[in-house]
């Protein structure tokens, strides 16, 4: 296999025989963005993209733990559900949001080490992508990267985000089944709405349900759930005790009975057409974006800045004149 290569069609024909190698350095040019990310981008959206399943929730809820168990779990397969049978799972990729360092910029990979169980795994493929402070690159970077990973033949992604904010929020619901974690004593649900949780959740998640407060936050989900205009899906209530394993097997099967009620009623595909829209919007802003910083290091605009300053238009105007 030509790993040394830079071709990134190259590379995702290394990644597709088993490359790990050719693999990151594909992630890598996504998360750089430029026109080698362009170029990768191109060749993944032929490709019908993997099963993602995000996780979110505030930090210290237990994510990676829980992520930890969910592949051990999801190497076992999709458990059989009704008018369905089993399905195998070949391989299971991870993809965890982590805070940019500091000093590097990079990610400071503390999700990798709780993950250290399935370092040596050739079934399991995990990386994690650096936040760097860019909203707009990351939400865009995110879908590519899934799309990536399903082009290499990677069925199921889990995507664990770093905690419950307007960032996590986009991304998690970038997936197909979103995972919800909060823990005992998570606080009242005007904080819940306040995170945008019931619009993105499919699946709660109280995690450490062995400390006390799990029966209270269990009440306050659902009269959160209660008072919410819901589908033909109301977002199941489940307990977890991620440092044992504790629920985790129900919650995979409650992953694979959303999986088949989207693939049932047809939502999946509504879903994924509507992902696709938002980020075709996202890279025409981005692009738009690109032109506003090519125009206003131009003549014109300085042109136009010093009518704007003796009073001669308007910003709108001259917005619009520069536009055209």
């Amino acid at each position: 296999m030509t790993t040394t290569s830079r071709d990134p069609a190259v590379l995702l024909d290394d990644a597709r025989q088993g490359s790990r190698v050719g693999l990151a350095r594909l992630l890598t040019m996504i998360e750089r963005g430029g026109a080698e990310s362009l170029e990768v981008a191109k060749l993944v959206y032929a490709t019908a993209p993997p099963y993602s399943v995000g996780l979110t929730g505030a930090p210290g809820a237990g994510k990676s733990t829980l992520t930890d168990q969910l592949i051990t779990t999801a190497r076992r397969g999709w458990p059989e559900v009704e008018n369905g049978a089993a399905e195998a799972i070949e391989q299971v990729s991870v993809l965890a949001i982590d805070p940019s360092s500091p000093f590097s910029g990079g990610a400071i990979l503390g999700d990798r080490i709780r993950m250290q169980d399935h370092a040596t795994d050739p079934t399991v493929f995990i990386r994690s992508m650096a936040t760097r402070g860019h909203l707009g690159g990351l939400s865009l970077a995110v879908p590519d990267a899934v799309r990536l990973l399903g082009a290499a033949e990677m069925p199921v992604v889990l995507i664990e985000t770093v905690g419950v904010g307007q960032m996590e929020v986009e991304v998690a619901s970038a997936a197909d089944t979103t995972v919800v974690v909060v823990t005992p004593g998570w606080g009242d649900s005007m904080q819940a709405n306040k995170a945008g949780l019931l619009e993105i959740a499919d699946i709660f998640v109280i995690n450490k349900a062995d400390r006390p407060g799990a029966r209270e936050s269990r009440r306050d989900l659902e009269q959160m759930l209660d008072l919410s205009q819901l589908g033909d899906w109301r977002p199941p209530i489940l307990e977890t005790v991620a440092q044992s394993g504790e629920g985790v097997s129900e919650l995979w099967r409650t992953v694979a009975d959303h999986r088949a009620h989207l693939v049932g009623s047809g939502t999946l595909e509504t879903r994924r057409e509507a992902r696709l829209i938002e980020a075709l919007r996202r890279v025409l802003q981005a692009r738009l974006a690109e032109r506003v910083e090519q125009v206003a290091d131009g003549e014109l605009f300085q042109a136009s800045v010093k009518r704007l300053v003796a009073r001669e238009t308007d910003p709108y105007s001259a917005a619009e004149a520069l536009l055209s």
